[in-house]
């Protein structure tokens, strides 16, 4: 797809979390300058909610070395969101050291994290922010966790005993029937009726620390409004074609800016 909007000479946008598609983005950087395109993965709840707070923590700490994000998205998945989900176990955990990227093993690390509304285990995952996070910061060393019950947690460090046989076909094959039999995504109502947190921190080398929560929406929601102002925004401004993060092109200022999003950050 990328491909044929280079091509095409129209801007790219989608609504991924896959590491893979931002990878492959990048990759193109110099292409989309040629041609005058715009390639923008991540216009969803994946990403810009996180990737705007990451950008807003250096604002504050620009001497930052280390950056936790964490995630809460009540409501549950699409069946979309959990067939990709499944296509990530046999590959493990992704996390950032020294700038570039690192597989760890599945639920690698677990810790509570202090979301605005509660407090909630999370374990980290190779969510997209470990790739773009980097890109809009220069922040080298990242780690992105999600709020999971503390039993799940523990079934995915389980899973590492199992790891390369989640990456095969079959297996793929059978755990993706399970999802469609299954996984029908949240109602109206109960869309209605969730919401999302996130936490972030950064940590220089000195000590210094910074944090702050942001809370809003349903992901679902929250998707649609932070994509179609990304839309609208291609659509009034001339843009340089290149690649970038929803905080490079929007500013760090545009999450908050979204309909039922606060973000808050301690004096």
């Amino acid at each position: 797809m990328i491909e044929a909007c280079l091509a095409a000479h129209a801007h790219y946008l989608d609504i991924t979390g896959e590491i893979s598609v931002f990878e492959n983005a990048h990759r193109q950087a110099d292409a989309a300058r040629r041609a005058d395109v715009v390639l923008i993965p991540g216009t969803g709840f994946d990403v810009v909610p996180s990737d705007c707070l990451a950008a807003k923590l250096v604002e504050a700490l620009p001497a930052a070395t280390h950056l936790q994000l964490a995630f809460e998205a009540s409501g549950g998945p699409s069946p979309g969101t959990a067939k990709t989900s499944v296509e990530g176990l046999g590959q493990g955990g992704r996390v950032r050291r020294d700038g570039q990227m690192v597989r760890v093993p599945l639920g690698w690390k677990t810790r509570r994290i202090p979301f605005a509304h509660a407090e909630r285990t999370g374990v980290t995952i190779p969510w997209g922010d470990v790739f773009t996070a980097f890109i809009s910061t220069g922040v080298p060393d990242i780690e992105v966790y999600m709020s999971v019950p503390p039993a799940t947690a523990a079934r995915l460090r389980r899973l590492r005993w199992v790891q390369p046989l989640l990456g095969l076909g079959p297996v793929q094959s059978f755990m993706k029937s399970r999802i469609g039999k299954k996984v029908r995504g949240p109602s109206d109502e109960t869309r209605a009726g969730s919401h999302s947190q996130l936490w972030g921190e950064v940590t220089s080398a000195d000590g210094r620390s910074v944090s702050a929560t942001l809370t809003g929406p349903n992901g679902y929601d929250l998707t649609v409004s932070a994509s179609l102002g990304i839309v609208a925004y291609l659509l009034d401004h001339d843009v340089e074609g290149g690649y970038y993060t929803p905080s490079l092109l929007m500013g760090a200022d545009y999450a908050a800016s979204l309909p039922g999003v606060e973000f808050r950050m301690p004096a």
